[in-house]
């Protein structure tokens, strides 16, 4: 099936099955994970499969050389808690000089990618529950087949890929700083435009290894080496004992009740508390009393995320390097001291430092009701644009989250530590069993788009699909505009730009659909077994259905 096919069988915008669902950013990966579920296996095993495709179709926001995060819920057990799976690589041992006398840490290039990336140990993990926990049978090398096809065979390259080529091109130039890029993103010396055929041999032969020698020769075998050899020949600090270092945290998922159910995302160092945050703040504010859609809705959730990004930017951090008061951010009396705060009929002044980010998000579920929400990410779109040598490996730029060494703050570069992460995916829980699967693509956007997602599919009863073609906002500075304002996009309507600004928001227009948005999902997940799920109509995605 063809990227075009899927495509058209979405085209509806929502599917819904019994016997499992899957949705992500790019059509060829939910055919990959929906293959999976038609073959017997379970939802971790379609999330694999999905996850490996998106590294090989999606190589500008994920690849092998990034960050993962998954929720995992057993909804068939009806009463456990969500398992979170935070694959965060860390800090190198050895720091450059310049680096451990508090120099500001680059955006991109050799020495923004000065931490390991946890991807694949992702997989890795999750796979152990499939086979341990869920009884999975499928083997890891077949989930891994069709990302290695698809990467020897090649691709058709997609809107979202042309854009993000045609968007960075005037920097791609700079051999110094994307290190080895040209020679595998850029053939010919051109930018491959959308729908031309996109083949990454190296990346295949590098799948096709993991496929059969498993895991962990990306952290301690030859493929192992041959990476630390050419991150280090480009400038980066990272070591193979750095890649042998690397390991999952795997930890029951960070909880608060929300309406009838339980919010379950990622613990710190993500953002998921700040989510839970504004979903709390908005608890405690009340949407009942005001429409959907309305300058007032639009003014509730934009507050309670500025109070919750004041909190997130104060403590979020790596909790074994630093005390992240969890417990305390998400009490009663934090949340409604918050709300309180709030004027409804003024906004708050706001400077916010704005973090870039590109991400795919992905979720399955299941015919037993299992299921398993998912966050990939290379940090910017196309990572640091350094190549792990000549394994078709793009590195990710996590390492410029940090704050310079020796600053005060919690999240200050230290050898051997996790950096603040804004992914975090999301489950929401009603006795046990999960209804709604759900994350987004956008760093800080995240969290905006997630509150926005909630409530309208929990508080106004929304479908996955309407609620993912609402008109959303972004609060901060974007890619292409410096200035800390709100942006909206422009089918929110003319009345509610007009009673935003009144109440003091700096306001932009975006286009309707606009990348700069967010690429969310939706899976929803009725109590009787039937799901239901959705991929962003900004994204070139698909929800398919067994």
């Amino acid at each position: 099936m063809t990227a075009r096919d899927v495509a058209g069988a979405a085209a509806a915008g929502l599917a819904g099955g019994r016997a499992g669902l899957v949705t992500s950013p790019h059509a060829l990966a939910s055919a990959a994970g929906r293959t999976v579920l038609q073959q017997g296996g379970n939802a971790i095993e379609a999330a694999i499969a999905i996850a490996a495709m998106l590294c090989v179709t999606m190589p500008h926001f994920t690849g092998l050389g990034g960050d993962g995060f998954w929720l995992i819920a057993d909804g068939a057990q009806g009463d456990a808690s969500p398992l979170a799976v935070s694959g965060i690589g860390q800090a190198a041992r050895r720091l450059p000089s310049a680096l451990l006398d508090g120099a500001a840490i680059a955006m991109r290039g050799p020495t923004s990618a000065l931490t390991t990336a946890a991807t694949v140990a992702a997989w890795e993990a999750a796979y152990r529950v499939s086979r341990d926990t869920w009884g999975g049978t499928l083997s890891w090398a077949s989930l891994l087949a069709p990302a290695v096809a698809a990467a020897e065979d090649g691709f058709a390259v997609s809107r979202s890929q042309d854009f993000w080529y045609a968007y960075r091109a005037s920097e791609m130039g700079d051999a110094a700083t994307w290190h080895g890029f040209a020679q595998t993103f850029l053939p010919g010396g051109r930018a491959p435009v959308s729908g031309d055929r996109f083949r990454q041999p190296a990346l295949a032969q590098t799948l096709r290894r993991l496929a059969d020698g498993g895991a962990r020769d990306f952290y301690e075998g030859e493929l192992a080496s041959r990476m630390a050899k050419g991150l280090q020949a480009a400038g980066s600090p990272i070591t193979q004992d750095d890649l042998a270092a690397t390991r999952v945290h795997v930890s029951p998922a960070l909880t608060m009740p929300y309406g009838d159910g339980v919010l379950a995302t990622l613990p710190p160092p993500t953002q998921g508390v700040t989510t839970l945050q504004i979903m709390g703040i908005l608890a405690r504010l009340g949407l009942r009393d005001c429409a959907h859609g309305s300058a007032t809705y639009y003014h509730r959730l934009v507050e309670a995320v500025k109070q919750a990004f004041i909190d997130r930017d104060r403590f979020v951090a790596d909790p074994e390097y630093a005390d992240v008061p969890v417990s305390e951010m998400l009490s009663d009396a934090h949340l409604t001291a918050a709300a309180t705060r709030i004027d409804d009929h003024a906004a708050l002044d706001w400077p916010h430092r704005f973090r870039e980010g590109d991400t795919v998000y992905f979720a399955a579920t299941d015919a037993a009701g299992r299921a398993v929400s998912v966050l990939q990410t290379i940090y910017f779109d196309w990572g640091s644009g350094v190549m792990a040598g000549d394994t078709g490996v793009l590195w990710h730029n996590r390492g410029a989250a940090f704050r310079p060494l020796g600053s005060a703050h919690p999240n200050a570069l230290m050898p051997g530590k996790r950096p603040f992460h804004t992914l975090n995916p999301g489950i929401y829980l009603e006795g046990g069993r999960p209804r709604l699967l759900y994350g987004t693509q956008g760093a800080d956007g995240q969290p905006q788009t997630l509150c926005a997602l909630l409530t309208r599919l929990i508080d106004y009863g929304l479908n996955p699909y309407e609620a993912l073609s609402q008109p959303r906002f972004l609060l901060g500075r974007t890619f292409s505009d410096s200035r800390d304002n709100l942006k909206l996009e422009r089918d929110a309507g003319d009345d509610v730009f007009a009673a935003l600004t009144q109440r003091g928001h700096a306001l932009a227009a975006l286009p309707s659909h606009s990348p700069l948005a967010g690429q969310a999902g939706v899976i929803a997940i009725a109590a009787d077994g039937w799901a239901t799920g959705a991929h962003d109509p900004r994204s070139d995605g698909a929800a398919l259905a067994v």
